[in-house]
């Protein structure tokens, strides 16, 4: 079957580059990258690259690598040391500029880059209207967004995972850990790890799409809206706020305006629209 007109044109702004390395994360828009570099090259030309720190949960690592075995991909997993750095720690507003410059310098510094590859990373119209200052550290580092520049959104690229056969095509999204703290909040390994062991629970109870955001000894959880009433039934909020507590949590609520990606972004009054700022506490 011939491809459609948005897969070629992606296709198309790919097939120039000689090589090509890619930010792989194992989100959908990462994997229709990678999947479309490929197609375009040939899989010798081109390499993905995954960031393995504490801010990325092991269920997601697994996930990176079993889509990358999937592609038949050359794949690098690389040691990032982001939490190594100030104003990463800090987590004043500007903490994926840190974690995104550390990355690419990190790409930067392998072989291959050294050889004629290019950087792509997965970025898409949907990310101009929201605060992301890692889009600043990548065009710092000279990466190349086909996604962006062929005009595509996040439902574009999902129709295009489902014309490649991606079984990532309707998988939530999913920020690294670190984007559950607000802002001002330092984040470190200990956080980390305590939100990565209560978004497992939540998710091994069925709820994939979940926030656990992270107020000191307050955990606020956001699940779609849909999803809130099975989540407020007297046994699923006395096994949450067990498991929460058992991981260190002191308090535990869910947030009954639901599940906002970036929501956290309203603190420091950028493009997120307001919501109702009410809480249910179990």
């Amino acid at each position: 079957m011939n491809p459609s007109k948005e897969l070629q044109r992606l296709i198309e702004a790919i097939e120039p580059m000689p090589n090509v390395m890619v930010a792989f994360s194992g989100g959908v828009d990462s994997v229709v990258v990678l999947a479309a570099a490929i197609q375009a090259i040939g899989r010798e030309r081109v390499l993905a690259v995954t960031a393995d720190s504490q801010s990325l949960s092991r269920r997601e690592l697994a996930d990176c690598l079993r889509l990358v075995e999937q592609l038949g991909a050359r794949h690098k997993l690389i040691e990032t040391s982001e939490m190594e750095l100030e104003g990463y720690r800090k987590n004043e507003g500007d903490r994926c500029y840190y974690c995104k410059g550390e990355l690419y310098q990190e790409m930067t510094a392998l072989p291959e880059f050294r050889s004629g590859y290019i950087l792509l990373n997965g970025a898409n119209t949907d990310d101009i209207g929201d605060w992301r200052p890692g889009m600043r550290a990548a065009t710092e580092a000279g990466v190349r967004s086909p996604l962006l520049e062929c005009g595509f959104g996040k439902e574009d690229v999902r129709a295009l995972a489902r014309e490649l056969g991606l079984d990532v095509a309707e998988k939530p999204s999913s920020p690294c850990l670190a984007s559950r703290i607000p802002y001002h909040s330092e984040v470190t390994p200990q956080v980390l790890h305590q939100i990565e062991a209560a978004e497992d629970f939540l998710k091994s109870e069925g709820f994939l799409d979940v926030r656990v955001r992270h107020y000191g000894s307050l955990a606020r959880v956001e699940v779609p809206p849909p999803q809130i009433p099975l989540l407020m039934a007297p046994e699923a909020l006395a096994r949450l706020r067990s498991r929460l507590i058992e991981v260190g949590f002191q308090e535990v609520e869910v947030d009954p305006e639901g599940l906002v990606s970036g929501k956290l972004n309203r603190a420091i009054g950028k493009e997120v629209p307001e919501g109702t700022g009410v809480h249910a506490s179990l």
